[in-house]
């Protein structure tokens, strides 16, 4: 068989086969990889070169990138092409009933020093702790910090990073289940267990893997292209962006706007949550309080804002009412077994939930976009899908014996619960894809699962106000990031309360330097506008907000990065050294691509903070000092600002006068090069976008940034920064 084989135990057996460009599926009993929700076109080719071959352990498969060796126990080991273990599998072993395989633990062991990431969105993160992680995506009623878990997005993926190595282990199974990540030693001095052995538990469903081996960067690069490349959101959703839920009427969010105006402030966009609709009703609109919402729309785009609105799944259960009675005539609505409507509570009151693992009924569901389009939205934001029902089935969502087509497989809640959100993202971009097939859509959503980057982004859900909820804020887009959604950032301030000027203009802060940017707050949480926290709140925001205007073109290149490669924008420091134990130690702090080095302050009263940096010289770009990586310098950190360091010999680009670009170019080391790129397009739509790579050098000198091998002279290059 092209790219592995099937090896025959005496009561089960197991398919490897090796992918062109490195993954390795593994598939126990039958399974196969398709079908999957998770896989954006398909199972990929075979790699033919790769061949299953007696070892003198049992079998193995040798390929470019990993060697898979089969024991006789069943036992699985995957190693480098230089023979060091990245990760041992023992033989899985399962709970029969009826006399079909059904739940299902497989057991495996990573080397001693290894740390695990990812399983989705979790607080506690980005590097996770030994303990019990479940599978199931969740609302949890309240607004969390650090200690609560599940949240609205689990994935059963776990990027593993270790002395021998980075890999990436992905479970292609949609059911609840959890991961039980057990004691190893304790290896830094920091009190984190490294969890030395990993154990998978689910429910049900089929057993199979994914394993891709190699540096962060190709690890991500293979992921996406197995799952997807994250969707390219439009130039405008890299701004700030304002939500509030409460906003009440036109005549408030016109305040509001005049606010952001008459203080010289920039606003991309703002965000109308469900108090806009009429009676909660998904599709509507209060026509009392916003009377002429198009009106409103066309208003704000002259001035560069756009409105997005919010979107939930669950449709009041009232005949008359236009989604309930379409939803009727197309059958779009989950049944029970006896074929009874699935209801429940949610804001409207009762309500019904459209299947959408249903081809038909993602695209009638996707058709309804045309109502908010005809509205002026510029954009969706997708809530409450994990799906949640405040009437309770045992728990907060659908009763799991609901019936669900699962695009033709057919079956229950517990398969179709942790594709829910997917499968609506899905039809949601598909629909605005069809209905404005020359703009990019703007997507991002509450829940989701492994593949959702390909229909946009996600948000953090409604995080704690206080300072663990800021550092909650973090670990989730670091932990998203690891997973293949790079496209996330916090509710800034928090949801829940009123922050305290500090916390609010470090939550800001933070929020400047991560792709997603928006405040938002619950009914009863308080106000997010800058000016509403003081003089001194007001004029930090305003200066964190020059420095989100003025990275903007870095921004986005890093944006079209993140589409073409799987890279995200905010990478831990270890993103270059995963052997290095003491960065992969470092929650506090990231890279912002490959020139930026944030490290936000997450705690109250601080005026300045420790910063771990990587090997290299790095630059604090408010001093221009020069610091020499591996080790930790102490920075000034006074309110209105966080540390920031610049990588010696980046080219970063910035915005400049107009519309022009200008390159800030950080001095290389002595006999040493950098660089960096810029990528340019109409800001929407499908162009072919422009791409300008640049190398800095010293020459004669002075340093100099080069483009295709000539000195750049058409746009203005400002170099900072001495080395050495």
């Amino acid at each position: 068989m092209p790219g592995g084989g099937v090896v025959h135990f005496a009561r089960s057996s197991l398919l490897v086969r090796v992918a062109v460009g490195g993954a390795v599926f593994c598939g126990w009993d039958g399974a196969e990889p398709e079908p999957s929700y998770a896989l954006a076109d398909g199972c990929p080719q075979a790699d033919a070169r790769a061949v299953l071959e007696p070892d003198k352990d049992g079998w193995r498969v040798v390929s470019e990138r990993i060697t898979v060796v089969v024991f006789r126990d069943g036992a699985v080991e995957f190693r480098t092409p230089g023979g060091v273990v990245l990760r041992r599998e023992l033989p899985p072993r399962w709970w029969d009933r009826a006399g079909r395989p059904s739940r299902w633990v497989q057991r495996s062991r990573t080397p001693a020093d290894a740390d695990v990431f990812g399983l989705g969105g979790r607080p506690g993160g980005p590097r996770l702790d030994a303990g019990t992680y479940r599978l199931w995506n969740t609302d949890p009623a309240e607004p969390f910090g650090p200690g609560v878990d599940p949240l609205y997005i689990t994935m059963p993926v776990m990027l593993v990073a270790g002395g021998a190595g980075c890999h990436l282990v992905f479970h292609d199974n949609t059911w609840d289940g959890r991961v039980v990540l057990r004691e190893g030693e304790r290896g830094d001095g920091s009190g984190h267990d490294r969890p030395g052995c990993c154990e998978v538990r689910m429910d049900g469903g089929p057993l199979r893997y994914w394993v891709i081996a190699g540096a962060p960067g190709r690890v991500l690069a293979g992921w996406t292209a197995l799952t997807g490349r994250p969707a390219l959101p439009p130039r405008w959703a890299l701004g700030y962006q304002h939500a509030r839920w409460g906003f009440g009427s036109e005549r408030e969010v016109r305040r509001v706007v005049a606010g952001y105006r008459e203080h010289g402030l920039p606003l991309a966009a703002v965000h109308l949550d469900i108090d806009h609709f009429d009676g909660h009703r998904v599709f509507t609109v209060d026509e009392r309080a916003f009377p002429r919402l198009p009106a409103l729309a066309e208003e704000l785009r002259r001035d560069g804002i756009r409105l997005v609105s919010i979107v939930d799944p669950a449709v009041k259960a009232e005949p008359g009412q236009a989604v309930y009675d379409g939803g009727l005539a197309v059958d779009a609505f989950v049944r029970d077994a006896r074929g009874d409507l699935v209801r429940g509570v949610v804001w409207p009151g009762e309500t019904v939930f459209p299947d959408f693992t249903d081809p038909a009924v993602r695209r009638w569901w996707g058709g309804l976009y045309a109502e908010r389009l005809e509205r002026g939205f510029a954009g969706v934001w997708h809530d409450m899908n994990e799906p949640t029902s405040f009437a309770a089935f045992g728990e907060t969502t659908l009763p799991r014996s609901a019936r669900h087509a699962l695009d033709g497989q057919g079956g229950d809640h517990r398969a179709a619960h942790n594709v829910y959100g997917l499968a609506m993202a899905r039809a949601g971009y598909e629909g605005l894809l069809r209905l404005r097939p020359k703009e990019r859509p703007f997507l991002f959503s509450r829940s989701g699962w492994a593949g959702m980057q390909r229909y946009g982004g996600t948000w953090s859900g409604d995080v704690a106000t206080g300072w663990p909820g800021l550092r909650a804020s973090l670990a989730l887009v670091l932990g998203l990031g690891l997973c293949g959604v790079p496209y996330s950032g916090p509710d800034v301030g928090g949801f829940s309360a009123d922050p305290s000027p500090e916390l609010y203009v470090r939550w800001f802060q933070l929020g400047a330097y991560l792709p997603f940017f928006r405040t938002h707050s619950a009914l009863d949480g308080g106000r997010r506008e800058p000016w509403e926290f003081g003089a001194e709140a007001l004029r930090c925001a305003r200066e964190a907000l020059a420095g989100r205007a003025r990275l903007l073109p870095y921004l986005y290149t890093l944006a079209h990065l993140a589409h073409r490669t799987g890279a995200p924008y905010v990478r831990p420091v270890w993103w270059h050294q995963p052997q290095d134990a003491a960065l992969r130690a470092v929650g506090d702090a990231f890279l912002l691509g490959e020139a930026l080095l944030v490290a936000p302050v997450l705690e109250p009263g601080a005026t300045s903070r420790a910063v771990r940096l990587p090997r290299g010289t790095w630059y604090d770009t408010a001093t221009g000092a020069a610091h020499r990586g591996p080790g930790q310098v102490v920075l000034a950190a006074p309110l209105d600002r966080v540390p920031v360091l610049a990588r010696a010999g980046a080219v970063i680009p910035v915005d400049g006068p107009g519309d022009t670009v200008e390159l800030e170019v950080w001095a290389p080391a002595p006999d040493a090069t950098g660089g960096g790129s810029l990528v340019t397009d109409s800001g929407d739509g499908w162009a072919a976008p422009r791409r300008e790579r640049y190398v800095s050098r010293w020459r004669e000198g002075a340093v100099v940034v080069e483009r295709d091998g000539a000195v750049v002279t058409d746009r203005v290059v400002r170099v900072r920064g001495v080395a050495g």
